[in-house]
């Protein structure tokens, strides 16, 4: 019996995916449930797991794009599973000696060879000017720049190369140095194409700003360094930077709600809710899951959400409605060292917070200089919905909360707040 395998639908809205890795080869013997390749959509990466067990036989492949519910491989039920080994015995087993042998030399031969030219060597330009087409001092000159008179047109009498003519030539291709020049044309990923669409639209469909604001992180050290090991010992959870930030998100989107908005054609949707994706790096490039319902999270509940979707996101077992639905976005270029930056919109957000790296630096006090960890924070947002004034205030709130989290986020009570 044979079963037809086909795409299932990654989401709503998606049509078409690409095969983007078979995980097994064309014959494989496969077991039920075992992933037998990677498919890419606009939103995410995705394994496909076999249906049943039995031998194998693909119908695309990998770069193909597919639509949703077409036919990509076969599986024959009535195959055996061939005894201590995984793959599966088609037909007639060939003899060793009828198996193609691929020998070191065809190996380091590319099918394509690729032609480089070749470096001039000085013999061979002396060679050249003996036929008395170059002046001596010109001969010199060309000889030292490694340039063929052939490349030199000469205005001396009946086209003769003067001293000038190679003073002043320039080597067509550079100085030739013996190094490496070869290219590789990969095609980009669905999802990689489906991200660079949508950041080329954010960038021409809306009205984008960025303000910036600095933020003195010593509170939050210092909270961190009293509380963070018995926080780690009672909810096996790091305390980190993520909780506060977040929490502190939550408080300035209460206040300034239009922040919490996008615009759909001549209205904006305000939501009473808000679902903050966070920017996380996963093996397929950058991933945005969603935390729901932050405002009824405390720094456990923030801290163990963003643990379990990083993991996730890590082992590319993210889904696509874990990354679909946010209302706002906070993005953290900081862990990769980046001192400040202009984020952009994921749509259709209005806006998204950067974070940035702490670096210690001279800031006054009280009429007093003193050393101070400081982060540079930047909010974009899209000027059609969001006016500068809910903007800046925005994130002079979340600035607010930060340095004051004692008394903004833990209602002057550390411990019960981080559930101690």
């Amino acid at each position: 019996m044979i079963l037809e395998m086909k795409v299932p639908s990654p989401g709503e809205s998606i049509t078409e995916v690409e095969i983007a890795a078979w995980l097994v080869k064309d014959g494989d013997y496969v077991e039920k449930d075992q992933p037998i390749a990677e498919v890419d959509s606009d939103k995410a990466t995705l394994e496909l797991p076999a249906e049943e067990s039995g031998i194998i036989s693909l119908k695309a492949e990998e770069g193909d794009t597919v639509k949703v519910g077409a036919v990509v491989c076969l599986i024959d039920l009535d195959g055996k599973k061939p005894a201590g080994s995984g793959n599966a015995v088609v037909g007639e087993q060939p003899s060793v000696a009828n198996e193609k042998i691929v020998t070191s030399s065809a190996v380091e031969k590319p099918e394509t060879p690729i032609t480089t030219e070749k470096p001039v060597t000085s013999s061979a330009v002396e060679k050249t000017y003996a036929s008395g087409a170059a002046s001596p001092a010109a001969k010199k000159i060309l000889t030292e720049k490694g340039i063929a008179p052939s490349e030199v047109t000469g205005t001396g009498k009946d086209g003769r190369i003067t001293k000038d003519d190679a003073v002043n030539a320039v080597p067509s291709m550079g100085t030739p140095t013996g190094g490496s020049r070869s290219s590789e044309r990969i095609k980009l990923s669905m999802l990689r194409r489906k991200v660079a669409e949508r950041l080329v639209a954010v960038k021409n469909e809306t009205a984008m700003l960025t303000t910036f604001n600095e933020v003195d992180m010593k509170p939050i050290f210092d909270l961190r360094n009293d509380y963070k090991d018995e926080f780690k010992e009672k909810h096996n959870v790091g305390l980190g930077f993520m909780s506060f930030f977040t929490l502190a998100v939550v408080r300035a989107l209460k206040l300034f709600p239009d922040v919490n908005s996008m615009l759909d054609g001549d209205y904006k949707i305000l939501h009473d809710f808000m679902d903050i994706s966070i920017a996380v790096s996963g093996p397929k490039g950058l991933m945005v899951p969603v935390i729901r319902n932050a405002e009824n999270l405390t720094f456990r509940g923030v801290e163990n959400e963003v643990k379990r979707l990083a993991l996730r996101a890590r082992d590319g077992q993210i889904t696509v409605d874990e990354m679909t639905g946010g209302t706002f976005t906070i993005t953290n270029g900081g862990v990769f060292g980046s001192m400040l930056s202009t984020p952009i919109l994921n749509p259709p957000q209005s806006g998204i917070l950067g974070m940035h790296n702490i670096v210690e630096r001279p800031v006054a006090v009280k009429g007093e200089v003193v050393i101070r960890p400081i982060m540079y924070v930047a909010l974009s947002y899209d000027h059609r919905v969001i006016d500068g004034r809910e903007s800046v205030g925005f994130l002079v709130a979340v600035k607010e909360a930060l340095e004051n989290p004692v008394e903004i986020l833990m209602d002057n009570n550390p411990k019960k707040a981080l559930e101690l």
